[in-house]
């Protein structure tokens, strides 16, 4: 395992939304590197950056039209670079966002793909060989595009109908239209996109999150057996030359992605996982009911945990541009807490931006490239109070987002300035993070009770009891404190065999037995 990946504490940046320097209403590169200081005086040492190559933006840029070119919207490819630079220099790691399930239509290949006369991109896409036959009934695949190129056929779409889908082949052959995955079409999409991936690690990249990991090979088996097998080749090609590269996948299957090579697997919103039972539902954990239920998460988190164990690392996020933000259920005092759980989990954490000054998600405003519903959780950074909050010098009008309207709205300068902010107990919790070895990405991890309050072991000799309720609460620990490591509103008392944690509170003790 790479060493700076154990240690790391990732934030996500949606670059169009971060910081803009050029008055244009569109976050860039430049800005970026002028809040690196302030990104790692909070703790982040790893930075994870939402797509930033060419596209027509129909969906946030994951659909990319020139997968070797970033956007000129935020600068140029040596702008990207000097950000690399500049983030190397301050001890940080930068992955990109790779999509590579799919491009947008104005992709070249695509355009070629398009064409009657066959050339080198026409198995490039899965195409069927008629335009009345469509693509149905396969996996990840959502539809078709259909009726408006010369060439007779079908081209299946991985999500928006913008979105054609690369050839990485089938694994189960059933269609004459379909390819094989050791097809000379489907191994050239591979070798295409090993391409762009040693690419921008040879500019500086540290490596990759990727889009939609699990759903390149289609038809594939339950076990994804296919899918994996690519991906250990597409490593073992790339690792050959890039050995420290990190990737990290949007699978939601952690035993499958780091049995593929991932160095690391996220928590996915959806699926089985009870991400949501956290922060999100109706009854979240973290609220001051008391009525939330940790254990059908933990039993799924427990059973991933022991296959991965050794092997690479599951992620579990604040959240990220596709979800609500993590204040849609939660305030202030209940996201700290949110954090304290977080910063003290096994794995790598990640933190969205603005999650942590703990901006609003905003509800029932008009979609932005493909945002729909998530469009409220990628409004611009809060920097401060002064015009669009410090985010561009553009127009409110040309703004990419509008800025959220409440007069009340959290800013970075205030909560600087404030102890009790929900950045500044960010801080101190990241920085016991990065002080306690036992709090760290590879130590042990016992459940004691997923119940209120929330207890479990970290390295054997830390105990981490958390309580999101207004009420004080006792169970039944032997355990004997050696001292408090870290704590807030009060946090917990052990004696006489007992534990009693505070309303509201958290607690990391080091313990003697």
């Amino acid at each position: 395992m790479k060493d700076w990946l154990k240690t790391a504490v990732f934030y996500e940046i949606y670059p169009q939304s971060f910081k803009d320097t050029n008055a244009d209403g569109i976050g860039d590169f430049n800005g970026i590197i002028e809040k690196l200081d302030y990104i790692k005086s909070v703790g982040f040492n790893a930075i994870w950056l939402n797509p930033c190559y060419k596209s027509p933006f129909n969906d946030a840029g994951y659909d990319v039209t020139d997968y070797y070119t970033v956007a000129e919207r935020y600068g140029t490819n040596e702008d990207l670079k000097r950000l690399f630079y500049e983030a190397h220099t301050r001890g940080m790691h930068i992955i990109l966002d790779l999509v590579p399930g799919h491009t947008s239509l104005e992709c070249e290949w695509f355009i070629q793909s398009q064409k009657a006369t066959p050339n080198e991109y026409s198995g490039r896409y899965i195409w069927t060989d008629s335009v009345w036959t469509d693509v149905t009934g396969i996996s990840g695949i959502t539809g078709s595009y259909r009726g408006l190129s010369e060439r007779d056929g079908s081209c299946a779409v991985n999500f928006f109908t913008c979105q054609p889908a690369l050839n990485y082949g089938f694994a189960k052959v059933t269609e004459p239209w379909q390819s094989s995955m050791d097809s000379p079409e489907a191994l050239q999409t591979r070798t295409a996109m090993i391409d762009v991936i040693k690419f921008w690690i040879g500019m500086g990249c540290d490596g990759f999150r990727v889009d939609m990991a699990g759903s390149l090979v289609k038809n594939d088996d339950e076990e994804q057996s296919a899918t994996v097998r690519l991906w250990q080749e597409i490593f073992a090609e790339v690792k050959k030359h890039y050995p420290e590269a990190v990737f990290v996948s949007e699978w939601g299957e952690p035993d499958r992605a780091l049995c593929a090579g991932f160095d690391m697997d996220f928590l996915l919103h959806f699926g089985s996982s009870h991400y949501m039972d956290l922060f999100r539902t109706d009854k979240p954990y973290f609220s001051y009911d008391g009525r939330g239920n940790l254990e059908e998460f933990f039993k799924s988190y427990l059973e991933n945990l022991k296959k991965t164990m050794g092997n690479g690392y599951i992620c579990i996020p604040s959240g990220n541009h596709d979800m609500e933000r993590i204040s849609r259920a939660l305030d202030n005092e209940q996201i700290k807490l949110a954090f304290a759980f977080l910063m003290s989990m096994p794995g790598i954490p990640f933190v969205y931006y603005g999650d942590e000054i703990g901006m609003k998600y905003l509800k029932n405003i008009a979609s932005v490239e493909g945002g729909y519903y998530r469009t409220g959780a990628r409004t611009p950074m809060q920097w401060d109070t002064s015009s669009n909050c410090g985010f561009s010098a553009a127009s409110p009008n040309k703004l990419y987002i509008a800025i959220d309207p409440d007069e009340g709205r959290p800013t970075v300068e205030e909560q600087m300035l404030d102890d009790t902010s929900v950045l500044n107990e960010l801080k101190r919790i990241i920085t016991v993070r990065h002080s306690c070895k036992e709090l760290g990405s590879d130590s042990d991890f016992e459940l004691i009770s997923c119940g209120y309050p929330l207890l479990y072991r970290r390295g054997k000799k830390v105990l981490v009891a958390i309580n999101p309720t207004q009420e004080e609460k006792t169970v039944e620990c032997s355990a004997i404190a050696s001292e408090i490591i870290y704590s807030y509103n009060g946090g917990a008392v052990l004696e006489d065999g007992k534990i009693t944690v505070k309303p509201a509170s958290v607690a990391y003790i080091r313990l003697e037995n």
